[in-house]
């Protein structure tokens, strides 16, 4: 994950009309406010009030060209005619947040006279900036309310937070070892489109280009890291410094190493994996893929590069907050009535972020792959309110799909199943959640998150100019149908189609 500073910067309009004085209460006021936005998870810059076309147009092209900034929350506190914004926010490639708030709670209901009305006219600015944006056709979040209310600064951490997904996707380099798994439709996917709308630069490399960077891992830096297992997780005997499996678990690291070598030469934020496409590697990457899920990197198994950079992008999302995302399969269903349930899991790579306790470090046969047992860490997930979201190529158009759930406990152990899983109830049932899923076309690979929210995930599907369809407690099949019928003429009308 990048550690680089990121920045909203906030800009506020106005006009020469009202004189110096004014002015140069707007700018105290507009920078008190600034001072009071949530300044997690990237920092509120406060800009100079603009009051000319010029000066609009300078600042968003130095908004544009700024990697640091990802986005700007804008704000008319008095009336800035908005023919003045036309040409910079034609100009403009950065997330727009319209903040309509004004500087104070109260009127000053025994005092206010015209110069204080002059001088506080977010109500009448706004609705001329919100024009001229509806004109222009500008994607923003615009969020009312005094920036004292924490549920206005809670809409505006969201977009926040989505805005930090964009940069992420927008400079995101996926590395495929290996193609896709053959014969599977929704993992395959338009690469260049997926450039085009999101920034993303997908590619493929051999598998044994991998393998010799993993070949080449001095035996030191292996030790050091079954050490580290040691450390963290509660380790099966036979993997043990001693034990008759020790040797798998030093390829595992050595794996491990090999990965985060490449990865990080090549500057890549995600990656895939495909068993059928193993090269000269050994076992299957299951716990090299677990732990670098955990430090922020995006993954899809099978090949599956649209899961990968979606994991990613959510996890740039929610980096810093509780909970954890993790990339996710919906496997088998518990149907009894009243009581239906999914559980989740995959063949080895599901992120620790979501464990409930300690995971365990393990080695098991898979029946899959033609290698040796593979490394893992097992796990239930931790309990609570959680997402589950899918990215599909429609072919005219990205779809993402999004289920609102309650991951619970399993209602009995799994002394058998030795994989990480999560078992979660979905909104607002499982018939409806799942008929809706399937009408919809939803991957079977998702990513769970209990850290980012629908929010967050509508702010960058507006972001991104993207389709999102949410099945949720008020979702019911004919109307979900309905939606998507009418989203079909949307999107290729707005494409112009």
């Amino acid at each position: 994950m990048s550690t680089a500073p990121h920045e909203v910067w906030f800009l506020t309009g106005s006009q020469g009309l009202y004189g110096e004085d004014t002015l140069r209460q707007v700018a105290e006021q507009s920078r008190r406010i600034a001072e009071r936005l949530p300044g997690t998870p990237a920092a509120v810059v406060w800009k100079p009030v603009l009051t000319d076309a010029a000066a609009i147009t300078d600042r968003i092209l130095e908004a544009n060209s700024t990697p640091e900034c990802v986005g700007l929350i804008v704000w008319m506190h008095t009336f800035s005619p908005a023919k003045m914004w036309i040409t910079g926010l034609d100009l403009l490639r950065k997330p727009l947040l319209h903040l309509h708030t004004q500087a104070d709670v109260d009127l000053p209901w025994a005092t206010i006279d015209m110069d204080f009305m002059n001088l506080n006219q977010a109500a009448h600015g706004d609705r001329e900036f919100g024009y001229i944006q509806s004109r222009i056709g500008v994607p923003r979040k615009t969020v009312a309310g005094h920036v004292s209310d924490p549920a206005v600064a809670a809409r505006v951490r969201a977009w926040t937070r989505a805005a930090l997904g964009l940069a992420a996707m927008r400079t995101l380099r996926v590395a495929r070892f290996g193609d896709n798994m053959r014969d599977v439709a929704v993992t395959e996917g338009d690469k260049v489109e997926a450039q085009l709308r999101f920034g993303v630069s997908v590619n493929t490399y051999g598998v044994n280009d991998l393998v010799a960077a993993v070949d080449a891992v001095e035996d030191a830096a292996v030790g050091e890291l079954t050490a580290e297992y040691a450390d963290s997780y509660r380790m099966a005997a036979d993997l043990t410094a001693g034990g008759q499996r020790h040797d798998c678990l030093r390829y595992a690291a050595r794996v491990e190493l090999g990965l985060r070598t490449f990865l990080t030469a090549g500057g890549f934020g995600a990656f895939t994996t495909n068993f059928e496409d193993l090269g000269g590697l050994r076992q299957l990457p299951g716990l090299a893929v677990q732990r670098l899920m955990a430090d922020g990197y995006g993954f899809g198994g099978e090949g599956d590069w649209k899961t990968a950079l979606l994991l990613h992008t959510l996890k740039a999302a929610g980096a810093g907050l509780p909970g954890g995302t993790s990339f996710m399969e919906d496997y088998t269903y518990h149907l009894e009535t009243g009581n239906e349930l999914i559980l989740g899991a995959h063949m080895l790579e599901v992120c620790p972020t979501i464990a409930a306790h300690r995971p365990s470090c393990e080695i098991h046969p898979l029946g899959i792959g033609g290698r040796g047992d593979p490394v893992r860490l097992v796990f239930d997930a931790r309990p609570g309110p959680a997402i589950v979201v899918g990215l599909a190529d429609m072919g005219d158009r990205f779809r993402l799909v999004a289920n609102e759930i309650e991951v619970v406990a399993p209602l009995q152990p799994l002394p058998r199943l030795p994989v990480a899983r999560a078992v979660w109830r979905p909104a607002p049932d499982l018939r409806t959640s799942t008929e809706a899923w399937l009408t919809a076309g939803g991957p079977h690979h998702t990513v769970l998150s209990s850290a980012v929210g629908l929010e967050e995930l509508t702010d960058l599907a507006d972001m991104l100019g993207t389709e999102l369809l949410v099945i949720d407690e008020r979702t019911t099949l004919r109307q979900f149908t309905r939606e998507i019928r009418w989203n079909q003429a949307y999107y290729r009308l707005a494409g112009g189609l």
